[in-house]
């Protein structure tokens, strides 16, 4: 069996990590002058709640060299999928400690994606590696699947995006008024672009995106699709269904 690992940012939940047996990295969040690990020290309510006292924007890092040690250092052939490298040096750190261990049987992916478009990939690897497929061959698939993973999302406020610099005052008060939600995709080359905006209710916006997934029905693989989403009414996930 080929050990399987992702960093935090696969967003798999507690269940499917413990039912796959995947080995984790987590990257670090820092807030307010205070290091946290992703998913370890610091949950996703616990960083919206910190985030809402300190009125700090978070920042994350790529894991320390000795995270990825621990779990590259077990027996056998190794994988490791990261998110993308435009969007993290993790994957570049994931190649040093490589360097660093000197061995030739881990092998590491950019999945080229973030949140659940990595984690498609990870249970898809660790599928492959349950039917008896080595490494190069699970690495071989993944290059051709992972192109074919769309991954894009809703963005409910523009807070989070004033207070990372990407927008002005005046552009978040008129988002604010007019209700402009931005659509996210992740693009082909691992970047993240702005798909659409969409003005009105975050009902609209949500439908907006399930009319795109809609148009790609006859290439989609319906075996299995991620819809992912942070501290909102299951309700409202359960309906794109």
């Amino acid at each position: 069996m080929v050990n399987i690992i992702a960093d935090s940012c696969c967003d798999l939940s507690p269940a499917l990590i413990e039912k796959y047996e995947i080995g984790i990295v987590p990257l670090n969040v820092l807030i307010d002058k205070t290091n946290y690990k992703d998913g370890v020290t610091l949950s996703t309510p616990q960083l919206f709640k910190l985030v809402e006292l300190t009125g700090v924007l978070p920042k994350t890092s790529a894991p320390s060299l000795s995270s990825f040690e621990e779990q590259f250092n077990q027996a056998g052939e190794t994988i490791f999928i990261s998110i993308s490298s435009k969007l993290s040096a993790t994957y570049q750190s994931s190649l040093l400690s490589r360097g660093t261990i000197g061995r030739d049987d881990i092998y590491i992916f950019d999945s080229l994606n973030l949140s659940t478009g990595i984690g498609l990939l990870v249970i898809k690897a660790v599928e492959l590696s349950a039917q008896g497929s080595n490494a190069s061959q699970i690495i071989e698939t993944l290059e051709k699947l992972a192109p074919k993973v769309h991954s894009s999302f809703v963005i409910d406020t523009l807070d989070y995006i004033y207070k990372g610099g990407r927008c002005s005052a005046v552009e978040l008060l008129i988002g604010s008024i007019l209700k402009i939600r931005p659509v996210i995709e992740v693009r082909k080359d691992g970047t993240l672009g702005v798909k659409r905006k969409v003005n009105g209710s975050r009902k609209k916006a949500l439908l907006c995106m399930v009319s795109d997934f809609a148009q790609d029905i006859p290439n989609l693989d319906s075996k299995r699709i991620f819809i992912t989403h942070t501290l909102t009414d299951k309700a409202v996930a359960d309906a794109l269904f």
